[in-house]
């Protein structure tokens, strides 16, 4: 190759690479070389990887499907027990059971009233949920397994009065769940939690630092036991695994 023909295909390299180089610059700051940019934009281009688009309100309302304990997020609609039924022996019952009592380690939906002191409660909607709009909107956003959100909002309302009916705080089956009703239904556990109240202990309000050693002045005393008895080993378990320990 001449030396002519070098320099010239080192120069178009050159000049491809410089090229390349304006346009991603160009693209990285979002096009800000067209025209004057304000501060604001200049800022924004700066922290800006020329990634993505702003989200459409289509596509906010999309995600946007919580539902509040005060019934916030609710969508107008309704359904009856009747109809719920209907959806959930087609679509939740090869799951749930039946009657909601569960099938093989498929949670339980119904029962375990009373049994909340127990040595094994039975946390199911009816005796532990304290809100029935956690069942609305974990039923909307989740069920049924694997066709989530495939629901409509009536077949929504429709399963949920029907798991009310289950547990028996609804037992009339021509009753209607809607959005006009919706906060009016009480659950059987809605006073059984504490609330989270935290950032009233001493250490957040001086905003100090948790102990983390030798916070109490006498020994540590277990008060309660584990479910599960291996979990939580006895004192003189312990104390045996010392002794073949120190033989």
């Amino acid at each position: 190759m001449s030396k002519s023909l070098k320099r010239a295909s080192t120069g178009l390299a050159l000049l491809l690479a410089a090229g390349f180089a304006f346009g991603a610059n160009a693209a990285f700051d979002g096009g800000a070389a067209e025209g004057s940019a304000s501060p604001a934009e200049a800022t924004a281009s700066e922290t800006s990887f020329g990634l993505g688009r702003p989200a459409t309100e289509e596509e906010i309302a999309a995600w946007d499907v919580d539902v509040s304990p005060n019934g916030d997020g609710l969508p107008e609609g309704s359904g009856t027990v009747v109809e719920g039924e209907e959806i959930f022996n087609a679509q939740c019952a090869i799951c749930h059971g039946d009657f909601g009592e569960g099938r093989d380690r498929w949670p339980a939906l119904s029962g375990g009233e009373d049994t909340l002191t127990a040595m094994r409660p039975v946390k199911t909607i009816g005796s532990y949920w304290p809100y029935l709009s956690t069942v609305y909107d974990y039923v909307h956003r989740a069920m049924p397994f694997g066709n989530a959100q495939s629901l409509s909002d009536d077949e929504v309302y429709a399963l949920t009065a029907y798991i009310l009916f289950l547990n028996f705080i609804v037992e009339d089956e021509d009753f209607e769940l809607s959005k006009a009703n919706f906060t009016e239904i009480e659950m059987p556990n809605a006073g059984g939690f504490e609330p989270d109240d935290r950032v009233e202990e001493g250490h957040y309000r001086a905003d100090a630092d948790p102990c983390m050693s030798d916070c109490k002045p006498e020994p540590v005393v277990i008060t309660m036991r584990a479910r599960v008895l291996d979990v939580t080993p006895d004192s003189n378990s312990e104390e045996s695994e010392v002794d073949s320990s120190v033989d």
